[in-house]
């Protein structure tokens, strides 16, 4: 493990080394992965791109096993402190040797068939510069296919050189320069361990969220705190199906209405003292 940017470092044992693998000619990759407190997760992420060229993982201070665990897999493993989701997943994709480079969370797995997709563009690549992947998300004992959250399409396999991640925290995206295609295999999330989870996330979020709409000068609405959570739980539940996923879908639900009336309450906390709540956590 380096503070700062790594030396070279030796190509991973870890790689696959199948026959199959070595005959099939293609440009490298490299996986990279943002990380704080992630032991449960780490170890099936980076297990799950194994077969990339090269694994980066920038981590910002775990005070559990994490760094210990990533160091099995790969070793460009970088401490950084935390510089909030845009910069420090930017920086992780500068560390990056390959041109061709894969983003994705410690709480997200490449499936099988996504890696046999991503190995194909690669061995014959064409026009595009991007590709976009459709993520499904394991919550509260199901695949959640409904409400908004399924395919829930994103950029992930893309060219760092006409690529860069963008975005306003806590919501960074992938922006490049060219033809964006779709594949077919999907990420698998593994998202909020339980409710509780979720709730905490949702607090750290809106945190960021509200501080954010205060430095744009947005002033708090009551006529949005009435009627905003309730036209998004009937566009989650009703509009996107989300009833279709039994009780997890309208808990969702529930959670997404409240998630949109906690930033503006907390806007309007911050208007009244001048000052806001803390953001201490990620996990």
């Amino acid at each position: 493990m380096t503070e700062g940017v790594p030396p070279a470092a030796p190509e991973s044992a870890r790689r696959d080394s199948s026959p199959i693998a070595q005959a099939e000619p293609r440009l490298p990759v490299t996986a990279f992965v943002v990380t704080y407190n992630e032991s449960r997760n780490i170890d099936d992420c980076l297990s799950s791109v194994s077969w990339c060229d090269e694994i980066v993982v920038v981590d910002s201070g775990s005070t559990d096993d994490t760094v210990q665990k990533a160091l099995r897999f790969t070793d460009r493993v970088v401490t950084k402190p935390w510089e909030g989701h845009v910069r420090q997943k930017g920086f992780a994709m500068s560390l990056a040797r390959n041109d061709w480079v894969f983003l994705l969370d410690a709480d997200e797995r490449v499936t099988p068939e996504l890696q046999a997709e991503i190995r194909s563009v690669l061995a014959a690549p064409g026009g595009a510069v991007g590709y976009r992947v459709p993520r499904l998300t394991h919550y509260l004992g199901r695949w959640i296919r409904h409400g908004g959250w399924y395919p829930d399409r994103k950029l992930r396999l893309f060219r760092k050189s006409v690529g860069r991640i963008v975005g306003e925290d806590p919501h960074e995206r992938v922006e490049v320069d060219g033809r964006v295609e779709d594949l077919r295999g999907d990420l698998l999330h593994h998202t909020y361990r339980n409710l509780s989870h979720q709730l905490r996330t949702i607090d750290f979020f809106s945190d960021i969220e509200a501080e954010n709409f205060r430095r744009a000068g947005r002033r708090p609405s009551l006529a949005w705190m009435l009627l905003h959570p309730p036209v998004k739980f009937v566009e989650t539940y009703l509009v996107k199906a989300g009833v279709l996923d039994g009780m997890p879908g309208f808990i969702i639900s529930v959670a997404t209405a409240f998630y949109v009336f906690l930033k503006q309450a907390k806007l309007w906390e911050r208007d009244r003292t001048g000052g806001g709540g803390t953001m201490e956590s990620r996990s």
